[in-house]
């Protein structure tokens, strides 16, 4: 955590907090991370405001919150808030998740002066409802689109990583994992008769994912070359290596994912590897044979009502759905 963020900057409380979060709660470091980031906004914007300091400029950035103590705290009042997430939508455009995220820092970080530490009585964001989601469809890849990805991969020749490649995007399209989940596999973590791998996900909370025949079919055939002659010498553990022998980052594989959607012509089209994801999870469902709660732990999700979103039917089910009719084929002229 303090190779990305200074905690030194943060008031003594905030940074009390921040340890409660990683090492009670167990949250990663990108989560607190996320939390400070979050939570110094939030005080610069309170404190550029007694102080008539305009949001938008230069000297925002260099407030020192570092002195916000107790009573500070406490003076907050829930229009404080509110005026907070206005100045984040209008000013710093956030949408409704950067938003919600931002208010769920401050509502962890208030819980946390009332009822973990009871130093202050009332809490200013208990009644705050979080930014209503805008409700829309995940993008994803149709099967069609899938297998065209999964061959231009394949038939990319000219890269010296293109089993690691294909490995990486077949995980993806069939297990739904995060990205995040994908880098932090190590050789250890796969079972040895390769039916399963354990990834941990989001709140440092591990599951195990299962793999079908393509999954241990491309595994097998990229861990011929990550247990090779190159690597025999090597120390690391992870089971996907960079160029330089590393680990590969979170960056380096949306990179890789990025070519491939290039190259296969869906570059135009706005994807991530988040919508890889997004695309195993509506093929699995769209089988008919994988229930919702199935799916809900196969891709990690926390409740029930975040995996129902892949509940969606394409176009083409709702247009068969219409020709199933019974009175489909009535006309006017009786025929």
């Amino acid at each position: 955590m303090s190779d990305i963020i200074n905690l030194s900057e943060f008031p003594p409380l905030v940074r009390d907090f921040a340890n409660y979060k990683s090492g009670i709660q167990g949250c990663s470091p990108k989560t607190v991370n996320e939390y400070l980031l979050d939570l110094r906004t939030f005080l610069r914007f309170l404190i550029a405001k007694d102080k008539k300091i305009s949001p938008d400029s230069e000297e925002f950035l260099e407030i020192d919150i570092s002195g916000a103590d107790l009573p500070f705290f406490a003076s907050i009042r829930a229009e404080n808030i509110y005026e907070f997430l206005m100045y984040t939508g209008n000013v710093r455009k956030n949408m409704w998740a950067a938003k919600a995220r931002k208010l769920s820092a401050i509502k962890g970080f208030y819980k946390y002066l009332t009822l973990k530490r009871c130093l202050i009585e009332e809490n200013p964001a208990a009644n705050i409802e979080s930014p209503k989601a805008k409700k829309s469809l995940p993008k994803f890849l149709t099967l069609e689109e899938s297998l065209h990805l999964l061959d231009t991969v394949r038939s990319d020749t000219r890269s010296r990583n293109n089993v690691r490649d294909y490995t990486i995007i077949t995980l993806f399209l069939n297990c739904g994992m995060r990205v995040s989940e994908l880098v932090g596999i190590n050789l250890t973590d796969l079972d040895s008769s390769l039916r399963s791998l354990r990834v941990v996900g989001k709140g440092n909370k591990e599951r195990i994912i299962y793999l079908n025949d393509a999954c241990r079919a491309a595994i097998e055939e990229y861990l011929s070359i990550r247990l090779g002659e190159k690597h025999k010498t090597l120390s690391q553990k992870a089971l996907f290596l960079s160029e330089q022998n590393n680990r590969m980052g979170v960056k380096s594989v949306q990179w890789t994912v990025y070519k491939y959607l290039d190259m296969a012509g869906f570059g135009s089209r706005h994807l991530s590897v988040h919508k890889l994801r997004h695309t195993a999870a509506t093929l699995m469902y769209q089988s008919g044979a994988v229930d919702v709660r199935v799916l809900k732990d196969i891709l990690g999700h926390e409740q029930l009502n975040t995996t129902q979103i892949y509940t969606h039917v394409s176009n083409k089910n709702m247009e068969d759905a219409m020709q199933m009719n019974p009175l489909s084929k009535i006309k006017p002229n009786g025929d």
